[in-house]
C-alpha cells in the first residue's frame, strides 16, 4: 500500500510541473487557475473568499493574496457583499472567463498528448482514487 501511496504522491508532482510550465506561459500559477476554475463553477454568482478556500486543491494555499494578484490582472472582480458587509465577495471578469477558457484548452491538449489512457481506464482510476480518500478528513 505505500508504494501506491508513493506513486499518487510522485504523480500528482509530475502532473503539477508539467501543468505549471503551461500557466506560466499565461502569468498564472497552478493555484491561480485552480482558483479561476472554482469561480466558474459558481458564474456568475459571487463566492466568499472563505468559500474558495474550502473547495482550493492545496488547502494551505494564501486564497487572499491568490485573489489579490488576480485582481491586479483584471481576471477577477472583488467586491463587498451586499448582504453582509463585513464579507468579500469575488467574481470572475469576462477577461477572466477569457483566460480560463484559453488556458483550459492548453491544458486539455496537454493530458491529451501526456497521459495515455481511455475512457474505460480513467473511470477504473477515479474510482481507486475516491475509494483511497473514502475516509477524508
Amino acid at each position: 500500500m505505500q508504494k501506491a501511496g508513493l506513486n499518487i504522491l510522485y504523480t500528482a508532482w509530475w502532473l503539477k510541473t508539467i501543468m505549471s510550465k503551461e500557466l506560466k506561459e499565461y502569468g498564472l500559477t497552478h493555484e491561480q487557475y485552480n482558483v479561476l476554475r472554482i469561480l466558474k463553477g459558481k458564474h456568475p454568482d459571487v463566492m466568499c473568499v472563505r468559500d474558495i478556500a474550502c473547495r482550493m486543491i492545496e488547502k494551505s494555499s494564501n486564497v487572499p493574496r491568490i485573489i489579490d494578484r488576480l485582481e491586479v490582472k483584471k481576471l477577477v472582480k472583488r467586491r463587498t457583499s451586499a448582504e453582509d458587509k463585513r464579507e468579500t465577495v469575488i467574481t470572475l471578469t469576462q477577461a477572466g472567463i477569457n483566460m480560463l477558457e484559453i488556458t483550459t484548452n492548453k491544458i486539455d491538449g496537454l493530458y491529451d498528448n501526456t497521459v495515455k489512457m481511455d475512457d474505460d481506464c480513467a473511470h477504473t482510476l477515479n474510482s481507486l482514487l475516491e475509494k483511497v480518500r473514502e475516509k477524508e478528513i
